[in-house]
């Protein structure tokens, strides 16, 4: 343990008698190191917070999806410092003052990227942090980056749903023309098998209403030969004349008859009947042998007979004329019927495919028909939420804490330089000092001069110093403490 105290008292003494030494080099140190500090350049951080709120007018079932809303603002944050987006910082602030040609911006564009952090702190709120040489630098960056982040989400949002009409709209001009092609040729189909028949769908469908329509015709027809049956059977029991009795003359039962047919057309077109009806059409040809016959037949009765017509019997001729025409319009419905059910007959003989065929063109239709109402519901959804983005936004962003303007340099921590120079000055100059006494070696006590020789030591005489030596070596002590304190007094004053 004395042997390591000795040996560093020893060291202590070597650097003390050399302090000169370590004085100089601290100091040449310290100036150099001070000197390379006070060149690098100041680095000043601008923050800025912005909040991204989604909103809508629109109802959940038109609007875009929330999570995509969220996906397309976390794109567009994650690419904010692409070198595109870094291009129109550098053209839109100062920077663009420092750029000549390409290189260069391609230059700042490197810089930039490692002098802008994006960091997400939640769902919906992040900073912006830019590192610049200058505060006013700093803070336009962090400005016009917020500029870039609103002009993108905001016209790229709407740039999606114009591109989106312009392709659905696309779509719906192709469909539009493949639905108009299966309508014509559906209709193609169904004039030529299904015109005539009554109802709607396939083929079995409409021979099924046909025969269930028949069947009723059948019926009605039936009914109406019993009651024009009853009707004659009246008539027959009836005399057509009173004696006796004088009047003016009356109608036939011509006219009679052209009155009830009158009566029974003017009934089916009040029920909506059009002129292409059967109904209609076999009563306008009962009509017109009726007016020929009212044309011919003579006034009855009058003032120069001894009788007048018996108007039961004429009541009931003008029944049995009703009866006769509807019995007419249901046998020539019922042949109508027949015919086309014979005519469709005969086709499906010729050509057993025509069910298929039906079935293939209307599942074809009905395909086309759903894929148009489904992308024209979209498209009116897209077309909504084009206009609700053209009058509010969708995505608002809020700017928590605008850009900051440092006051102060972030870096580089100078107070830590200048004092990592200064002990570093320090510690030169006394390893100089050191490696100087281990280079030039003296021998401070005579143990030291024993075992560096292995001969004895008699003596030791002790330094005599006079007066003279003591007053010159206190005003070399008051230099060098001097020369101490004015290092420490720069170092001070380098730090404020």
């Amino acid at each position: 343990m004395n042997g390591i105290y000795d040996e560093v008292r020893l060291a202590l003494h070597a650097i003390w008698t050399r302090r000169w030494l370590a004085l100089g080099v601290a100091w040449g140190v310290c100036v150099l190191g001070w000197f390379v500090v006070s060149q690098m350049p100041s680095r000043y951080e601008s923050r800025a917070r912005v909040f991204v709120q989604m909103q809508s007018l629109l109802p959940a079932s038109v609007d875009a999806p929330a999570q995509s809303q969220q996906d397309n603002v976390d794109t567009i944050r994650q690419t904010l410092i692409s070198a595109v987006n870094l291009e129109k910082v550098v053209r839109g602030t100062d920077l663009a003052n420092t750029v000549s040609s390409d290189r260069d911006v391609a230059d700042r564009v490197a810089g930039l990227a490692n002098a802008i952090k994006v960091d997400s702190q939640q769902n919906n709120l992040f900073q912006i942090t830019t590192t610049a040489s200058s505060p006013k630098l700093a803070r336009s960056i962090t400005q016009k980056l917020i500029d870039i982040f609103v002009e993108q989400n905001l016209a790229g949002d709407r740039r999606q749903t114009s591109q989106s009409l312009t392709f659905l709209n696309k779509q719906l001009d192709d469909l539009t023309k493949q639905l108009a092609d299966a309508e014509a040729k559906r209709a193609d189909f169904q004039n030529r098998y299904l015109g005539s028949l009554p109802g709607t769908g396939s083929v079995s469908d409409r021979i099924g209403a046909s025969r269930s329509q028949m069947a009723q015709v059948d019926g009605d027809l039936a009914a109406a030969q019993s009651s024009l049956a009853a009707v004659q059977g009246q008539m027959a029991g009836t005399q057509q004349s009173i004696a006796g009795v004088g009047g003016a003359g009356t109608a036939g039962p011509a006219r009679a008859r052209l009155i009830a047919i009158q009566g029974q057309l003017a009934d089916a077109r009040a029920r909506g009947y059009t002129e292409n009806h059967p109904d209609v059409i076999a009563l306008k040809s009962q009509l017109v042998a009726a007016q020929a016959a009212a044309r011919s037949e003579p006034l009855t009765g009058g003032g120069a007979g001894g009788g007048s017509p018996n108007p039961l019997y004429l009541s009931l001729q003008s029944m049995a004329a009703d009866k006769q025409s509807a019995v007419a319009a249901l046998k020539m419905r019922k042949a109508q019927l027949q015919g086309d059910l014979d005519q469709l007959n005969a086709k499906l003989a010729g050509d057993p495919q025509v069910a298929a065929e039906q079935g293939q063109i209307d599942r074809d239709y009905q395909v086309l028909k759903d894929q148009y109402d489904t992308l024209l519901t979209q498209r009116q959804q897209i077309a909504l939420r084009g206009d609700a983005q053209s009058q509010t936004d969708t995505v608002k962003f809020s700017v928590i804490d605008p850009p900051t303007t440092p006051r102060t340099p972030t870096a580089p921590n100078r107070m830590l330089l200048l004092t990592g120079v200064l002990i570093a000055g320090v510690a030169a100059g006394i390893g100089a000092a050191f490696a100087m006494g281990q280079l030039r070696s003296t021998f401070a006590t005579g143990t030291r001069l024993e075992r560096a020789t292995g001969m004895p030591v008699i003596g030791s005489i002790g330094e005599v110093v006079t007066r003279a030596q003591s007053d010159q070596r206190a005003k070399r002590l008051k230099l060098f403490l001097g020369g101490g304190a004015g290092l420490a007094a720069a170092y001070v004053l380098l730090l404020f």
